[in-house]
């Protein structure tokens, strides 16, 4: 019988967050799946990283029931993964009632029906290996319920409780979960939202992170069974904050 490979398969792997998780975890693994709906943007990824690991590019909208559909079909075939990272994403910004709902209904699926759908899809053969790691991206907006992004923080707040009772759940199985909480980072993401009146001069320099110190401090979580992992001194203290809020409201 052959050696089993480590394998991963990323999701959002085109840029930001996601291509950095496929740079990180190349070390650790010897096949990457990255998946995305930009699949030159992932051809370039998969040429950078030649060499290191064996990368395989899945071109698939995880907003589409073809998508969704492809990328499970993947995880059979080249699975099981080892490492699971549910990073696909996006926001917009504006107030709830002057925004088209397709598009916040759009993100509902991405955000949570594409996660639980892939970890379902996942777990199964984690459990039957004895382990594996679900690293599911969520926000520090999820402490933080913010004008202007009610159903992207409604999202992240689901799968910070998602992530919490899943990994209560697995338990001595050896399969550990984590929900990432990152608060602003330099990438593509917080750009796409400027156009809608998001103004990242508001931010003081030092709430922002690099995609490479979040994914580091994510990656050297894994092991320690930590579920909420949430980078950055700053980010902590206002993840804190954020909770006492919520509870004062009880």
């Amino acid at each position: 019988m052959s050696e089993h490979k480590k394998i991963a398969l990323v999701t959002g792997a085109s840029a930001g967050l996601g291509a950095e998780f496929c740079r990180q975890l190349a070390p650790r693994c010897d096949v990457i799946i990255g998946v995305a709906r930009r699949g030159e943007r992932l051809a370039e990824l998969a040429q950078e990283l030649a060499g290191s690991v064996e990368f395989h590019v899945l071109e698939a909208d995880l907003n589409s029931i073809e998508g969704v559909a492809r990328t499970m079909e993947t995880l059979r075939q080249k699975g099981p993964v080892d490492y699971l990272v549910n990073n696909a994403g996006f926001s917009t910004y504006g107030n709830f009632e002057n925004l088209q709902i397709d598009t916040q209904r759009d993100m509902v699926g991405l955000h949570i029906d594409a996660t639980i759908t892939l970890c379902r899809a996942a777990v199964p053969y984690m459990r039957e290996r004895g382990g594996g790691h679900i690293i599911n991206v969520s926000s520090l907006g999820a402490f933080l319920p913010g004008k202007g992004l009610a159903v992207y923080g409604a999202t992240k707040a689901f799968l910070n409780y998602f992530s919490q009772a899943l990994h209560t759940e697995l338990l001595g199985s050896g399969i550990e979960v984590q929900a990432l909480c990152p608060g602003y980072i330099h990438t593509e993401f917080h750009l796409e939202i400027e156009a809608s009146g998001f103004d990242k001069s508001r931010v003081p320099e030092e709430f922002w992170m690099q995609p490479q110190e979040v994914v580091r401090i994510s990656l050297d979580a894994l092991g320690s069974g930590k579920v909420l992992v949430v980078p950055g001194q700053g980010n902590q203290t206002l993840a804190a904050s954020g909770l006492q809020q919520q509870l004062d409201l009880l």
